[in-house]
Formats: structure tokens, C-alpha cells, sequence
């Protein structure tokens, strides 16, 4: 991925906390047929290995677990907030003309090798970790014990656990960092004011920290 430096986030907690606010991430994979990609929620361990590790399970029809082997490399993309950025949010523009669009957004690319697990408990160990995190909210969480217990085996045996051992992490977080503060600031809010909350809120706050650092 190119990443400008000024756009480049390296710190594992920020990364970290993209994967586990944004899980569904698209698998990217080189099998014998060739480049494949598929979209899939994951649970994120930090503290496995030095950069931690990713959790998932794949429908046992889906080939991609047949297309890969134990110890290869794939990547995983998480996306967060990303928005259309017009240069007429710009004061900068107004006054120069020197200004174009862009489009800003905040992703993290985890590079690792894959294990293929098909074994029972590492598979009810995800189904549990992701159904206790994504009810959680709910005013009653559903929770595995509530299916009849035929139908839960029935369904785990319909299923291949994949995990992966994150060996790198890459961030981008493009959110305007090379313009001026002004220009950073008005952007975010108009972002906001249309209901990209997130991505306004961020780039607010560059902005705030590059007026800081200027006095």
C-alpha cells in the first residue's frame, strides 16, 4: 500500500482499535486459481504474538480454505469512515484556487500466515467470541446455548475456523494532515454537518493538534 508519510499510522493501539470498531475484513488470498477475496468478520486477540492475531470462520462450501495451506502468507483489509472531500470546503480555495477533491479514509492492512483450524473447540471458541461482542447491545443477546443442540452441531460442522498470525501491520489514516490547519478544520465539519460523523471528527481533531503544534 503507499502510504505519504504524513498519512501513515504505525501505532499498534490505534490499529488495533480500527480492527476491533470495523471486524468485517476482506481476505485476500493467491491460490492455485489465482487472486481471491472475501468478505468476513473477524475477532482480533492483541496480545498473540507481537503484532496479535485474527480469528474467522468460512462457510466449508466456500473454496477459499481449500485454496490455502498452514503457514500461508494472506492479507486482511479493515476499513473505517471514508468520504468524498470537496476542495470548496476548503478557505484556502477561495482564496487561491489552488485546491482539488480527494477522498479521505482510514484502513489497516494486516499481513500474516494463515492456520487452517477444523477442530471443535477452537470453532466454538469464535462463534462464542464474536456472538458475545456483536449481542452484547442487544436488549436480549442471543447466545449459543439458546439453539437446540443437534442444530448448533449440525451447523459447526458446516463451518472451517481460520486463524492468522499477524506478522505486519500497515495503517493509513488519509484525513487532509498535508493542508493547512484551516483547511483541515472547515473540511471536517462540513463532512460532519453532511452526517460523516466519524471521519469529521477526526480530521477536527488533526486539525486541532497541527494548530497546537504551529501556537
Amino acid at each position: 500500500m503507499y502510504i505519504p508519510p504524513h498519512f501513515a499510522e504505525s501505532r499498534p493501539q490505534i490499529l488495533h482499535d480500527l480492527i476491533d470498531q470495523h471486524p468485517l475484513g476482506i481476505l485476500i488470498i493467491h491460490g492455485a486459481g489465482g487472486l481471491d477475496a472475501n468478505h468476513i468478520p473477524f475477532h482480533l486477540l492483541r496480545d498473540q504474538g507481537t503484532h496479535g492475531s485474527l480469528g474467522c470462520h468460512v462457510a466449508r462450501a466456500n473454496p477459499v480454505w481449500q485454496q490455502l495451506a498452514t503457514g500461508d502468507e494472506v492479507l486482511v483489509v479493515f476499513r473505517a469512515a471514508e468520504a468524498y472531500v470537496s476542495p470548496n470546503w476548503y478557505p484556502s480555495k477561495h482564496e487561491t484556487h489552488r485546491q482539488v477533491p480527494t477522498w479521505n479514509y482510514a484502513v489497516v492492512h494486516a499481513h500474516g500466515r494463515v492456520t487452517l483450524r477444523d477442530d471443535e473447540r477452537f470453532l466454538r471458541h469464535n462463534l462464542a467470541f464474536l456472538t458475545k461482542r456483536h449481542e452484547a447491545a442487544q436488549p436480549v443477546p442471543w447466545k449459543m446455548g439458546d439453539a437446540p443442540r443437534d442444530y448448533l452441531d449440525a451447523m459447526l460442522k458446516a463451518i472451517v475456523g481460520l486463524e492468522i498470525q499477524i506478522t505486519r501491520l500497515e495503517g493509513k489514516f488519509k484525513l487532509s494532515q498535508n493542508k493547512e490547519a484551516r483547511d483541515i478544520r472547515s473540511a471536517g465539519e462540513a463532512l460532519r454537518d453532511q452526517g460523516d460523523s466519524a471521519l469529521g471528527a477526526a480530521m477536527i481533531a488533526v486539525a486541532a493538534g497541527k494548530a497546537q503544534e504551529a501556537g
